[in-house]
């Protein structure tokens, strides 16, 4: 298929705020996708190409945009080629190679192809196709329904392949994707209440559980081999010995655990985040110990338990992994939940998750049986620009432009993220210098006073609350906002949505 038919579907995703018009142009185009297609194409669609982020940044884009082409010649397989040739060109000199590729990318493409290739390369298309909404419009291709779609997809991690199994294979086949030892799937989050009251109205009997201010992990376990992912599905198993050795230990043949890792000090408290996230970098070269604390089972020994209650893992976890399951109590009563969350305070962690005893778990939903609960508000925002301080900032980018995720497009484009508020409070010298770095790198264009970047950059801000704002589209404007922290762990598709931010207004 030629490039120029994704441009004219972009388009008209982008014209449009009606989920069911995005989700019939959707379909409408993957029914004429060659089999071969099909999977880069959904990675096209949502800016994410199946080869992941090539080392594509705006200076060297807007450098290699000269003269487009006169008339649309580039297929679907030409630009998925392409991007592997650049993904694969590495060491001395690649850079310049890198150049040389997208400058003769962007000459064989039309100005509109252009536009488009630019938000492949920087992973941000601003259409509305967001993976939900091309879930629904597979779903719709292919006659299938929605919940056998999405939950393949979950599993399997990958919406292309599940578009191609979908539309090609049997409804059979599609029903036969489940979990598989070795293979990640998307984690379960939480929604936020802001006491441990509201949330336990919500979810009935839970499991209150400590809220760790660690790093995600899942782990997989088929006999003496262990794979050790992060919340973005990335293997970091050579990253973590320690832990590969703690689960090598537990009385299974084989396991998908779901958990935490953290530093913990002498005392057993809980170290600064940073430091456990010492041991996710390239470069990591900390000798900190990380110790492992397991919240979910989600299959053991040949049996699969995602559509188990909670109950019945959290049971079966006591007995596979004794002296790592996260603290806890199952309750009805909030006078115990407050005493949970008091008792998770105490001991240095951030608060607590309350979860419904008798959910099942959601891979990659975010829903109201698990809601975290943290007695100082954070949220994790998304970093839209940066402002140039002044002072003894002065050279260095300093106050952060802060947006919420807008999932629904209830204040815009769906998926587009919109403006909360603006902090500098927080930042570190170090966290200075690294943002003024940083943002550069991930530039999209600039005015003298501010920086605007690619918005893919997690930051957890803490706020006293919200109250009613003119000033940004969402209505509000966060209330004595600080930073935490960066969340190099979290993808900004995690980001807390306005919606939840909303919540916050008192009445």
């Amino acid at each position: 298929m030629l490039l120029d038919e994704l441009v004219k579907t972009t388009e008209t995703v982008a014209s449009t705020r009606s989920r069911l018009a995005k989700v019939d142009a959707l379909a409408e185009l993957l029914r004429r996708l060659e089999t071969t297609d099909i999977p880069p194409a959904i990675g096209l669609l949502t800016a994410k190409p199946r080869q992941g982020r090539v080392g594509i940044g705006w200076r060297t884009i807007t450098a290699a945009m000269g003269e487009p082409a006169a008339g649309p010649s580039l297929t679907v397989a030409d630009l998925d080629a392409a991007l592997d040739r650049i993904l694969a060109m590495a060491g001395a000199g690649s850079a310049a190679e890198r150049s040389a590729a997208v400058r003769s990318l962007m000459a064989a493409a039309t100005e509109r192809e252009q536009a488009l290739i630019a938000g492949i390369l920087l992973g941000d298309l601003r259409t509305g196709a967001l993976e939900g909404v091309l879930t629904d419009a597979i779903a719709r291709a292919s006659d299938r329904s929605v919940s056998a779609v999405r939950r393949a997809a979950m599993l399997s991690g990958d919406l292309g392949e599940t578009a191609l199994l979908a539309m090609k294979g049997t409804a059979a086949q599609l029903n036969e994707v489940g979990l598989v030892v070795g293979r990640p799937v998307q984690p379960m989050l939480a929604a936020t209440a802001s006491s441990v009251s509201d949330a336990l109205a919500l979810t009935g009997e839970a499991s209150v559980e400590y809220k760790l201010d660690g790093a995600r992990i899942q782990v997989h376990r088929l006999g003496d081999d262990v794979h050790i992912y992060t919340r973005n599905l990335a293997d970091v198993t050579h990253r973590l010995p320690e832990v590969v050795e703690v689960v090598r230990g537990f009385p299974v043949d084989d396991v998908i655990l779901d958990g935490e890792t953290l530093a913990l000090d002498e005392d057993g408290g809980p170290r600064p985040f940073q430091q456990t996230m010492a041991r996710f970098g390239a470069d990591a070269v900390s000798a900190t110990v990380l110790h492992p604390w397991f919240f979910d089972v989600l299959h053991v020994d040949g049996r699969n338990l995602l559509d188990e209650p909670l109950s019945t893992r959290i049971r079966i976890l006591e007995q596979i992994a004794p002296g790592y399951r996260i603290p806890g109590e199952i309750t009805a009563d909030p006078e115990v939940a407050e005493r949970v969350s008091r008792d998770a305070l105490t001991a240095g962690h951030e608060g607590v998750v309350v979860k419904a005893v008798g959910s099942s778990y959601a891979a990659g939903r975010r829903g109201s049986n698990w809601i975290k609960v943290k007695p100082v508000l954070t949220y994790d925002l998304v970093v839209l620009a940066c402002e140039w301080g002044s002072g003894r900032r002065t050279g260095l980018l300093s106050n952060l432009h802060l947006g919420a995720l807008d999932l629904d497009g209830e204040f815009g484009d769906p998926g587009a993220y919109v403006m909360v508020g603006k902090t500098f409070k927080g930042l570190t010298d170090a966290l200075l210098q690294w943002q003024t770095e940083r943002f550069q790198e991930i530039e999209v264009r600039r005015t003298a006073g501010t920086v605007w970047v690619e918005p893919v950059t997690v930051v957890e801000i803490a706020i006293d609350g919200v109250q009613k704002s003119s000033r940004y589209p969402g209505g509000i404007a966060l209330r004595f906002a600080r930073v935490k922290g960066y969340r190099d762990d979290k993808t900004a598709a995690e980001a807390d949505t306005i919606q939840s931010l909303r919540t916050l207004l008192r009445p």
